[in-house]
């Protein structure tokens, strides 16, 4: 059973526990092109289902606990909620759950980002049942024991001490855009490992896994059979945490560190998903910019593929959540060239202009992007979860795809222009000698 840390290429990280614990990045908006059925119960519980060709089942319970609804007391709360997956629940020991997904030849494990925490399981269809109990059982009834919350400690500080530079980066660039609420960590911080009791832990998961904050999501699987398994989970109702997100720009944040690299997230206001079309003409800005190379070795295309010939890597950054997001540039390179990268890909940042053959290139790679997900099945369902858990509702590729469609250059161009009249938020690790300040780039 793992447990994995967010999100999309870049844009949300998250963390494993062996049973594991990783971080990985989670993808912008998307869904199949075929097949999709949503229900919102009584209790405001979302159910949402998507055909599959394949003999097996993937089911995912995701509630809106991620570490945006985290306060001081609790700082890292989210991130113990990814540990505690492969510990023992009210009714079930950590060793009968492992055993038994193992014996079902199924996998179960939990991601988490700053919105949400998905509890996933996979498994063959005639093992459906086994795994449907084990799955309500990690995600609904968690035992918080003071012993394995204090047994998982080093597990936690080897995690954070494993964070790789740009992951660090972007997390200080979050808390440099927001402050409190997104800019909280995805990864505990080091005052807190070891702090965090079971009242706490308790109270938070009360707090943010409520009907009211929960999807329930499946691939290959009934939707009839799902809506039954759904109404019958035990889960408290209540709005829980709230917070509203404020970007605030102009702040820096830097861990200058003994090395040769210089890693530096730099961004703007970006959009949120409330806005659904706004959201996608950033998702297209990002590859029309230059999100990642699109050829073996290669260089990523648009203005910011030209920055790499100072041997940096220079990638666009589009992180979205329910109610804002944050646009801009990821930069790794040598730390004596920094401020030249820095300036440059700065000054692409800023200039608020796009070209309508890099718009073109953008839609083109951002469809293709959506449709692949239809593919592969374990991103189709981190996506439906996501989906379903902030929106209430999942799109379809071809309803996406249609969006993507009706929006215009002028669209892209605004998106570009908002960003580059945003004031600037940068985050940096590293040799940070040669970084312009966020007051010489803004």
């Amino acid at each position: 059973m793992a447990s994995y840390v967010n999100k999309t290429p870049l844009i949300r990280q998250i963390t494993n526990r062996g049973y594991a614990a990783q971080a990985s990045p989670r993808a912008a908006a998307g869904a199949a092109s075929a097949g999709i059925r949503s229900t919102a119960l009584p209790n405001k519980l979302v159910v949402a289902t998507a055909d599959s060709h394949l003999p097996a089942s993937r089911i995912s319970i995701v509630f809106r606990a991620g570490s945006r609804f985290e306060n001081y007391e609790n700082m890292g709360a989210s991130h113990m909620l990814r540990i505690a997956a492969g510990l023992s629940t009210k009714n079930s020991s950590g060793f009968a759950i492992t055993r038994n997904i193992q014996q079902s030849g199924g996998n179960l494990h939990v991601t988490s980002d700053r919105e949400v925490v998905q509890y996933t399981v996979e498994v063959n269809n005639e093992h459906l049942e086994t795994g449907l109990r084990f799955l309500k059982d990690v995600a609904t009834a968690p035992a918080f024991k003071p012993w394995e919350l204090s047994d998982s400690s080093q597990r936690i500080r080897i995690q954070v001490a494993s964070v790789p530079k740009n992951v660090r980066a972007l997390e200080l660039l979050h808390k440099a855009a927001f402050g409190i609420g997104l800019g909280n960590s995805i990864y505990c911080p080091k005052y807190h490992i070891g702090k965090l009791s079971q009242e706490t832990m308790q109270h938070f998961f009360n707090k943010t896994c409520t009907t009211n904050r929960c999807a329930v999501v499946g691939v290959g699987v009934d939707h009839n059979l799902l809506t039954g398994f759904a109404q019958n989970l035990s889960i408290d109702s209540g709005e829980g945490i709230t917070n509203q997100a404020k970007y605030r720009g102009n702040v820096e944040i830097r861990k200058d560190r003994a090395s040769n690299k210089a890693h530096v997230a730099i961004g703007g206001q970006g959009a949120g998903l409330s806005n659904l079309k706004e959201a996608l003409a950033f998702a297209i800005l990002k590859r029309a910019l230059g999100a990642e190379p699109v050829t073996k070795r290669g260089n990523s295309s648009g203005p910011l593929g030209k920055i790499s010939d100072h041997g940096a890597s220079v990638s666009a950054i589009n992180a979205l959540y329910n109610d804002s997001g944050l646009f801009g540039i990821l930069i790794s390179c040598d730390g004596k060239v920094a401020h030249k990268v820095v300036e440059e890909a700065v000054k692409v940042l800023k200039s608020g202009q796009i070209s309508s053959g890099d718009v073109k290139r953008g839609k083109a790679l951002l469809k293709r992007h959506l449709a692949s997900l239809h593919n592969c099945e374990s991103s189709l369902i981190s996506d439906m979860g996501y989906q379903a858990a902030l929106i209430g509702e999942v799109h379809s590729t071809s309803a996406l795809g249609a969006i993507i469609d009706s929006i215009t250059d002028s669209d892209v161009s605004a998106a570009a222009r908002k960003v580059g009249q945003s004031p600037l938020s940068l985050g940096a690790v590293g040799n940070l000698a040669n970084v312009p300040s966020v007051l010489d780039i803004n």
